[in-house]
């Protein structure tokens, strides 16, 4: 049990005034603040992370199988409790390419127009395309890049991994950035007809801002380009670049 300070002992009470003899007596209030030892962001994350649990496959079958991508019939106990069909469209996964021309003041993009029948539509996009079985990332999307637009590129690194629609696709999709770039022929496969073109950055961003670019690899590595360019970041290490002295 706590007393009060030494000062405040035995010290003489003055007489109520008129103006005091209906109020209160005064009390002392101590608030105790004891320090605590917080949690990062970070960890906090990582814990709950490495609290979740999974889904039990029960039983999955192969419902499908096509040149490109197959379809799985699993039933599974998912995390909390509830017991389900899924269909998942199995995939090897897809590489990204946003080649990035840096010999101007302005950094251009390297987009593609073709047409997709699921969209029933042209659409613009950065060259991408998929993983052959066996086949590593990198070595795909160097590949992809010349063989659908000539261009090979000095610099490579991958910026983005992402799943590209997971409520049912399995497939993801690795963004490498690629600077340094060289022209050549391309190479495309027979059902391949792309136009391609060089679009300043700022006019790529007004494409997806306005809805002109629709395809979601191509939007948000766009985004992701610009923030770098935006927050004065070098594409090659990307770490921000020191700025020159007044």
């Amino acid at each position: 049990m706590q007393t009060c300070p030494a000062e405040y002992q035995n010290r003489p009470v003055p007489e109520r005034s008129r103006f005091s003899r209906n109020r209160k007596p005064n009390a002392v209030l101590y608030i105790v603040v004891m320090p605590t030892r917080q949690r990062s962001k970070s960890k906090h994350v990582k814990a709950i992370a490495g609290s979740e649990s999974k889904a039990r496959v029960i039983s999955s079958r192969t419902v499908y199988r096509g040149p490109v991508f197959w379809v799985t019939t699993d039933h599974v106990v998912e995390p909390g409790g509830v017991r389900a069909r899924r269909d998942i469209v199995r995939h090897t996964g897809s590489v990204v390419i946003l080649a990035v021309d840096e010999s101007r003041s302005t950094p251009r993009v390297l987009l593609e127009r073709q047409y997709r029948h699921a969209a029933n539509d042209y659409l613009w996009e950065l060259p991408a395309g998929r993983i052959d079985p066996g086949e590593n990332a990198l070595p795909a999307a160097q590949r992809e890049l010349l063989e659908e637009t000539g261009y090979t590129a000095s610099h490579w690194r991958r910026i983005l991994h992402f799943y590209a629609s997971p409520g049912f696709v399995a497939e993801t999709m690795s963004v490498y950035l690629a600077t340094g770039l060289h022209a050549g022929k391309a190479q495309p496969e027979a059902d391949e007809i792309i136009r391609k073109q060089m679009v300043p950055l700022s006019s790529a961003l007004r494409m997806v801002l306005s809805g002109k670019i629709r395809d979601s690899k191509t939007i948000s590595s766009i985004l992701w380009l610009e923030h770098q360019v935006a927050n004065n970041y070098d594409l090659r290490s990307l770490q921000p670049r020191k700025r020159a002295p007044r």
